[in-house]
């Protein structure tokens, strides 16, 4: 490729609402333009990285044994009704009509029309397993579309779906997808983690997250260093902090903590550390014993911890549906306003669990119950009844892990999801199989996805510097741009260019020759803006010294090179970016 036939428009300054890297450079170096809130154009250049990346998620689906097939964006909403999805997937889903009239939605998934498909194809077992596979277009209508490609509302992901006679096989076909995308992040270039991950809306019983690795991510992985363990902090078990219960030493007395609303401003005032305190949050969820009102929770954390609101939402008797209870339901409860809540005598019964620290600790502060006051010296079984336990908090960094070592925390961008579903959807969309016994069975499933131009912006994330981007070798846009000096100027500096290029296209390299005849440090911000992994530079006066000079972008390291053997130790410098 050369520059001159190529759409190469970078510009100095990223949009006002580029708030990250990735959307910040990908603009910058002219591979997406914005159309509409959370939906780009791909321009040349970004639609390069786009099609590397599919072909490696491509070939590596393929070498699993998944078979490629298309599915539509445009579905009709009797699947997504008959799935029980059309009313539970809520806004995200971008419901329209046609001219007659009709419900359609355009797809952010495809469980059910492959389910469709499947029970109208797959008859008998010996047809099973089976494992298909598209890349396709998604649309999600989210709320607050930001950070470019990062959390857009049109995107390109790669789903697959597996269809499995019983459960261990399922599992092995789970197995497999966790190995191939295993492959694929690894040929990708990426550093990425496959964390256990709670199951969301897709619904199941095992499910992983395939994680890269950036400051900037916004979940959190808990990991082990350790050991293999690794999970989003929404399922990674917090342990207790505190082996026993320590017998009581200090009686309950109530004492003022005016404008103390928050347990920080309270261990304040009191001189005292923020894990002697406990966190008060109330929820409502509807009362099984009395359908149509609400019953009162009270759920306790240790004031220097934070509650994980996934595990709140498996607690039996709030794993049908919860939310935080209004100021109203509060003081009926309580008989105060939020901010000085406990457990000790509340207006009316609520329903206490703790998490495991707390349900440990002794001589504890919590809110009085009466606005401006804490209790100190709380103890349990003496001032109030001992409380449901659970798991409620989320793990911080550097809590133990009960396999051994300490846990550690660090920030991902999810690329990558596969779930096990059991038969979640075949049993909706009755999807079944004749099985050996001639008798019918449900559909084992599972769902693989990939966000292809997620994926794209996940690399920046992890890798770029103030000068733009620093693509892998497998997904950057050209792997060598070849830079002459003065090419209007120089045929020998022409020529030198015009063989090396050929030389390396002959190699099977994609390379691109800047012949725009433009101003060094115009060139070199250039392609140092998009992130080109080597550039060679030739010029007039290192050709008379039998040089040229070759710079990898990542280390931004030069080295002078033979001219005579450039394309030697270019794909010898290649090669170890690989």
């Amino acid at each position: 490729m050369r520059a001159s036939k190529y759409h190469i428009n970078t510009l100095k300054e990223a949009p006002s609402e580029a708030e990250v890297a990735s959307h910040q450079l990908m603009t910058r170096a002219g591979m997406i333009r914005k159309v509409a809130g959370g939906i780009y154009t791909y321009m040349p250049m970004g639609l390069k990285v786009l099609r590397k990346i599919e072909n490696i998620v491509r070939q590596e689906m393929d070498a699993a044994g998944a078979i490629e097939m298309l599915m539509p964006v445009v579905q009709p909403a009797e699947l997504w009704m008959e799935s029980g999805r059309w009313e539970q997937y809520g806004p995200e889903l971008l419901r329209i009509k046609d001219r007659h009239g009709r419900d359609f939605v355009l797809q952010p998934t495809s469980e059910e029309v492959v389910t469709d498909i499947v029970r109208n194809e797959i008859h008998s077992w010996r047809q099973l397993p089976r494992n298909f596979y598209h890349i396709q277009t998604k649309f999600r209508d989210e709320r607050r579309p930001r950070f470019g490609l990062m959390r857009g509302r049109e995107f390109t992901m790669k789903d697959a779906y597996s269809f499995d006679r019983d459960e261990a096989s399922a599992q092995a076909s789970y197995d497999a997808m966790y190995a191939a995308y295993t492959s694929i992040f690894q040929r990708l270039g990426l550093e990425f983690r496959a964390v256990a991950a709670d199951t969301g809306s897709i619904g199941g019983s095992r499910s992983h997250e395939f994680q890269v690795i950036a400051d900037t991510g916004e979940d959190l992985i808990v990991y082990n260093p350790d050991t293999q363990y690794a999970a989003n902090i929404e399922l990674a078990d917090a342990p207790c902090l505190i082996e026993r219960r320590a017998e009581p030493s200090q009686e309950l007395q109530k004492k003022a903590t005016p404008e103390a609303p928050k347990c920080e401003l309270v261990a304040e005032q009191l001189g005292v550390p923020l894990d002697r305190t406990v966190k008060s949050i109330v929820l409502a969820a509807e009362d099984p014993d009395a359908p149509g009102q609400s019953r009162i929770w009270l759920l306790l954390v240790r004031g220097d911890h934070e509650l994980n609101e996934i595990k709140v939402g498996k607690l039996p008797g709030l794993d049908q549906g919860y939310r935080f209870a209004t100021e109203d339901e509060i003081r009926a409860a309580f008989g105060c306003a939020p901010g000085y809540l406990g457990p000790v005598k509340t207006a009316q019964p609520v329903h206490v669990v703790a998490d495991g620290t707390v349900a440990n600790m002794s001589d504890f502060i919590c809110g009085a119950n009466e606005e401006g006051f804490h209790l100190t010296g709380v103890n349990w079984g003496r001032d109030l009844a001992e409380p449901a336990v659970a798991d409620l908090r989320n793990v911080v960094d550097g809590d133990p892990d009960p396999r051994g070592g300490r846990l550690a925390i660090q920030r991902g961008i999810e690329v990558g999801h596969i779930f096990f579903l059991g038969d979640k959807y075949s049993k909706a969309l009755d999807a079944t199989y004749l099985d050996t016994d001639g008798k019918p069975a449900m559909l084992q499933m599972g769902c693989y996805g990939i966000g292809i131009s997620r994926i794209s912006a996940a690399a920046i994330e992890q890798n770029h510097d103030d000068k733009g981007i620093i693509w892998p070798r497998a997904i950057a846009p050209f792997e060598v741009v070849v830079c002459p000096m003065g090419w209007g100027k120089s045929e020998t500096v022409r020529n030198s260019a015009e063989t090396l290029y050929a030389q390396l296209l002959e190699q099977g390299v994609d390379v691109i020759l800047d012949d725009r005849d433009a101003r060094p440090g115009v060139m070199f911000a250039d392609w140092e803006l998009i992130g080109v992994p080597l550039r060679v530079t030739i010029g007039e006066r290192g050709l008379n010294e039998g040089i040229v000079e070759l710079q990898q972008r990542s280390t931004g390291q030069t080295e002078k090179i033979p001219a005579d053997t450039a394309l030697s130790c270019v794909l010898e410098r290649l090669k170890s970016l690989a």
